[in-house]
């Protein structure tokens, strides 16, 4: 992608890293976790693969080309899911914006790949409609992700025993409902408990979370350069 080369690399890295822990998460995930696990792991790597900057590697046309078709077959794939749930759906989003990017990378003129990007040839990639939504899209995800991060809820509970314990407050990760820490004494806030995603390892939703952040994150960069 075109870009400064700094930026670039450090999208290449943020995107490796959230590949690799999606990898991981492959091992422990069940059926459907499995799928949503593997979905993430391409994103994350595409989405490296793409983000190299040119003046280091100047792929030619097929290879955008290429990109395409494996995203949009991973698109179609994501079509049935999609219909059902709301992450399959930011999942397909993604494929699609994968897509996009690689044919207005692909539908440059040959004088954008010699390595000095399209900023040096006044030639912009995409359509900025197309553009301008998906940064909408991905500006608005980042900051609901970022906020489900936040521990906004604090409890206290009773003990077992019907008396106060030594340690009293622990805070509620939002869409978890797991504390921070151990507590005791009467409950003060009620908490709701929402499921565990089904693609992160067990008790440790907020990883997945976090890689989904950082890869809205890479998006932003790469629409943003585009």
């Amino acid at each position: 992608m075109h870009g400064p080369a700094t930026a670039g690399w450090l999208v290449v890295a943020l995107c490796a890293a959230a590949g690799t822990y999606c990898l991981l998460r492959l091992r422990g995930a069940p059926g459907a976790g499995r799928g949503t696990a593997g979905g993430e792991a391409l994103m994350g790597f595409g989405m490296a693969a793409m983000a190299v900057p040119a003046a280091v590697v100047t792929p030619p046309r097929w290879v955008w080309l290429l990109y395409a078709a494996v995203f949009g077959v991973a698109a179609l794939r994501t079509l049935g899911p999609a219909r059902r749930s709301s992450h399959h759906l930011h999942h397909l989003v993604g494929m699609l914006a994968m897509v996009y990017m690689s044919v207005a990378m692909a539908l440059l003129p040959g004088a954008a790949h010699d390595g000095h990007g399209a900023q040096g040839t006044g030639d912009a990639g995409g359509t900025p409609l197309a553009t301008g939504v998906l940064l909408i899209y991905y500006a608005g995800f980042v900051l609901w992700t970022g906020a489900r991060l936040l521990p906004l809820q604090t409890v206290t509970v009773t003990a077992p025993d019907g008396g106060a314990g030594p340690e009293l407050a622990g805070t509620v990760l939002p869409d978890t409902g797991r504390t921070t820490g151990p507590v005791a004494g009467t409950v003060t806030e009620a908490v709701p408990v929402v499921a565990p995603d089904v693609g992160a390892p067990e008790g440790r939703p907020e990883m997945a979370l976090a890689c989904r952040l950082s890869m809205g994150i890479a998006m932003l960069a790469m629409l943003l350069t585009l």
